[in-house]
């Protein structure tokens, strides 16, 4: 069985100081098995400090993802707005690559009243630009546009794995929370395993075996995703999706963004580990 880690967005909230590294022993006193390292704000790591929480990470056994910071769109009107997200992903990349991290995730772009054809013309270029320089790195770090929240944002279930299959070296961060505050919908067993079906016939069993997962609860209105909530909180069927990977054999990891991080995680985890 391929089997899920599970872990947290960001530095548990016990974790005895607010650092990377810190959060990294923490996270291996808990039993848990990943950590997405949050850039959203930008990306303030020394190639000092990467190699740290790169060799805390070997010792604890924790993977490690990024996340990109929130100042990207792939799909703006003004070119220097487009470099500066490229330069984003890229310097999260080079720095995510010093750390060990595999992946890291972004939002794409915002549609900004354009038609999603153009828009997604426009992610996929700009996307490939950045790969292809990725590549004359040799750095061999996945990028992994997201699910996203909000209908305004691009990123629904398809449009993330059209692009996955068109491009080699990204794959799929899949936000089953964002998923369900877009749609309204996406919310039981028979949606999540479609989705899981879709990936894996649209990208192989080789993107089912390595999923990257973004789950907590969530507080949506008619526009979308408003908050990130704890699960108890909120209306996601969680435990539903947990048996839909569980039943698809999934791999991978699955990073809990819930408010409370460690709890909900464990909450996860022991919930995925009692299934039968």
């Amino acid at each position: 069985m391929a089997g899920l880690l599970f872990g947290t967005g960001g530095v548990p909230h016990s974790a005895k100081q607010p650092s990377t590294v810190s959060g990294i022993e923490r996270l291996s006193e808990l039993g848990l098995g990943c950590m997405e390292m949050e850039f959203v704000r930008g990306v303030n790591m020394s190639e000092a400090a990467a190699h740290q929480v790169a060799a805390a990470a070997v010792s604890k056994g924790i993977r490690l993802s990024a996340h990109a910071p929130y100042y990207v769109n792939l799909n703006a009107r003004e070119p220097e707005k487009i470099r500066a997200s490229q330069e984003r992903l890229l310097k999260t990349a080079r720095i995510a690559a010093l750390c060990g991290a595999e992946s890291i995730i972004f939002h794409a772009a915002f549609y900004l009243g354009d038609p999603p054809q153009e828009t997604y013309r426009n992610v996929r270029k700009y996307l490939a630009e950045i790969l292809d320089q990725l590549g004359k790195e040799n750095n061999r770090v996945w990028l992994r546009p997201e699910v996203t929240g909000k209908p305004s944002q691009f990123g629904d279930i398809t449009e993330i794995l059209d692009l996955c299959g068109e491009l080699g070296g990204l794959a799929p961060c899949i936000d089953f929370a964002h998923w369900h505050a877009r749609t309204g919908r996406a919310n039981s067993y028979p949606e999540f395993a479609s989705v899981l079906a879709q990936v894996e016939e649209r990208l192989g069993r080789a993107a089912l075996d390595n999923l990257h997962i973004h789950l907590s609860g969530i507080k949506y209105g008619s526009k979308g995703e408003l908050s990130h909530l704890n699960l108890e909180d909120s209306d996601l069927n969680y435990a539903e999706l947990l048996r839909a990977l569980k039943d698809h054999n999934a791999g991978g990891r699955v990073i809990c963004e819930s408010p409370n991080l460690e709890e909900d995680a464990q909450l996860l985890k022991k919930t995925y580990e009692d299934l039968t």
